[in-house]
């Protein structure tokens, strides 16, 4: 993941949330699919990705993306905790 301002490679901690607000529609496609890859290198198998409300733009972008996915067993709308339709909740499959 690179930074917009200076394409100087961004410290992104791998902890099983990621927030896409920092990032462009344009870079959540990679963004994801990079966590993603990331996640299951460190054996982190529930994600939660944050996509914010907004108009959709991300949240369909994050859903098209996992639902290609061949390591995503799962995922559906965060309910219950405050996140409501700003996130999703993704489980991997484990090896």
């Amino acid at each position: 993941m690179t930074d917009h301002e200076d394409d100087k490679p961004l410290e992104y901690p791998i902890d099983g949330t990621l927030d896409l607000h920092m990032f462009s529609a344009r870079e959540t496609r990679e963004v994801v699919l990079e966590y993603i890859a990331a996640c299951l290198s460190r054996r982190i198998h529930s994600l939660r990705i944050v996509h914010g409300k907004g108009r959709g733009v991300k949240r369909r972008i994050v859903q098209s993306v996992l639902a290609a996915h061949p390591d995503v067993a799962h995922f559906y709308h965060e309910g219950g905790s405050g996140g409501s339709w700003g996130a999703t909740v993704v489980n991997l499959r484990e090896p």
